[in-house]
């Protein structure tokens, strides 16, 4: 964690404790795991996590909630959208800027195994990249955002690392793209937003 940090170019954010399942959990028990996470990141780190992914994108009906208690910027769990949202709770804004995930942008669906199920890999390195760089080319056309959820276990293979190499090289062919952390997405959409995005609370 300390040679991540140490980087420089990346930014750590929480995703749980033990990748429990939120939804299956009380509400003093997500929150008891949550901020001991933060608290934790923090101390590796030297810098208070300022957004979330869920594990497994799982939500309770207290997630968003205990994200405001924490005083995060962003969330990047939920969908609804290409483009970054507010999340509402109740129908009210909360301050937190929805980063959105997509399963055809995660590497987990065509890459996984499982061995004590059915559950096999379905798509060559090649496939992917063709479905990945198709929604970064319209992305990039839309001027939006393309966000990809990559797990080391799964994508750290040698071809499938390098199919993801050729995209960001492909990528990076392409004049005025940004490759960012997703604090500084959240920071920009906040600013962007200006007086139409709530101001973070926390209790």
């Amino acid at each position: 964690m300390k040679a991540i940090v140490a980087a420089g170019r990346h930014e750590v954010g929480l995703h749980g404790w033990i990748h429990e399942r939120n939804s299956q959990l009380d509400g003093a028990t997500e929150r008891e795991l949550l901020t001991r996470a933060s608290q934790t990141l923090e101390k590796l780190t030297g810098k208070r996590p300022v957004g979330m992914r869920t594990p497994s994108w799982d939500y309770s009906p207290t997630t968003i909630q205990i994200a405001r208690e924490l005083g995060l910027l962003y969330d990047s769990s939920l969908m609804a959208s290409d483009a970054p949202y507010e999340v509402l709770a109740a129908g009210q804004p909360t301050g937190i800027v929805e980063l959105p995930v997509e399963w055809i942008l995660d590497d987990f669906p065509y890459f996984w195994m499982d061995r004590s199920s059915t559950v096999r890999p379905t798509m060559t390195p090649d496939e992917v990249f063709s479905i990945w760089k198709a929604e970064f080319d319209v992305a990039y056309d839309e001027r939006g955002m393309f966000i990809l959820t990559m797990h080391p276990h799964v994508i750290g293979h040698r071809a499938r690392m390098a199919m993801l190499d050729r995209l960001v090289t492909y990528m990076k062919s392409k004049s005025g793209v940004w490759f960012a952390t997703h604090e500084q997405i959240a920071r920009h959409v906040r600013t962007q937003a200006g007086a139409k995005l709530s101001a973070p609370s926390t209790r």
